[in-house]
């Protein structure tokens, strides 16, 4: 007798969690950029601070535009709104501190404008990759996303553990320098809040409205949050630190907000598919990705591409794979 833990996926399910797991590769390609353009301007300002809430602001300038001329995402925002103000008991309820993740984002972008231009842009992503592949597995144990708890299972470990593998080998060769890398500290960091901050934006996202709408009010509430979060701090670096530098002229260098404005309401998006723990390892293959096509065609500071980059490039899609059959099979 077929259970209903045995029965194959329905073919939507199976297309639906598809795209998502399509959508977190594009997800981790965008940080990868985002992480070069927010490095870079940092180190022409001179400072990450500035640089962040720049990236930050343009993100939340863009949000608030698309929400003054869309009314449904308007309405998506009163919902969540009135779900703080008159919470509910039990899971479907959404707190205050639940639309925090900009928090984490907020801190991650500031690591990227403070830690690249120092320790570049591999001795980041396998500190943050570390940190977030393995808090994920903890995040998805305990609830925190919008699918509820998810089983810690070998195959789940596994594919942790592959990731994690696949990423040390492909900047192995770029981690000989020990120059800065106790900063690789603060990507550890923010690698793990941004988890958190993939988990709680989905609560947000299904709590503002179950279609697309609901993820660009998750983004809105996340940009509002981290601006002002950087906000403050920027007024604290001015006081000790200083007016940054002059203001770069590349309009390219500006481009880190729309890139997270992107990533993130389609990360609010996904995650209700995928859960958080995919869309993690999907996001690490697709910066790996993004990494190597950037060296093939837009070679920088003449790192040709070698085999271990191709290599640990293999091996996080096979993570992705090992991690993802396992939902594509579920009922």
């Amino acid at each position: 007798m077929t259970t209903t833990a045995t029965r194959p996926a329905a073919p939507s399910t199976r297309r639906h969690q598809a795209v998502g797991l399509a959508s977190a590769f594009g997800i981790g390609m965008l940080v990868a950029i985002q992480s070069r353009l927010n490095g870079e301007l940092g180190g022409i300002l001179g400072d990450g601070i500035p640089a962040a809430l720049i990236s930050f602001g343009s993100g939340l300038l863009i949000l608030l535009v698309a929400t003054a001329v869309v009314p449904r995402v308007r309405r998506a925002l009163a919902n969540v709104w009135r779900t703080i103000r008159r919470p509910m008991r039990g899971y479907g309820g959404l707190r205050w501190w639940q639309c925090l993740g900009g928090v984490a984002g907020a801190f991650l972008v500031a690591t990227q404008s403070i830690t690249v231009s120092v320790i570049g842009v591999a001795v980041f992503l396998v500190a943050g990759v570390a940190g977030q592949a393995l808090s994920s597995l903890v995040v998805d144990r305990l609830g925190f996303g919008p699918a509820g708890p998810q089983p810690l299972n070998a195959v789940r470990v596994v594919g942790a553990l592959v990731a994690l593998v696949a990423v040390g080998l492909a900047v192995s060769e770029q981690l000989s320098h020990p120059d800065g890398l106790l900063l690789a500290i603060l990507p550890a960091l923010a690698g793990v809040g941004t988890a958190v901050q993939q988990a709680i934006n989905g609560r947000v996202a299904r709590t503002a409205s179950p279609d697309a709408y609901g993820a660009v009010a998750a983004g809105v509430v996340n940009f509002l949050v981290g601006t002002l979060a950087l906000a403050l701090v920027f007024v604290v670096d001015l006081a000790l630190r200083g007016a940054p530098r002059q203001l770069p002229s590349e309009p390219w260098l500006y481009l880190g907000g729309a890139c997270g404005v992107i990533f993130i309401s389609a990360a609010a998006a996904v995650v209700r598919v995928v859960g958080v723990f995919v869309l993690g390892l999907g996001t690490i293959a697709g910066q790996l990705i993004a990494s190597l096509f950037i060296d093939v065609f837009v070679p920088v500071a003449d790192k040709p591409v070698t085999a271990p980059v191709v290599i640990g490039t293999f091996l996080a899609l096979v993570a992705v794979v090992v991690a993802a059959v396992p939902n594509l099979r579920r009922s």
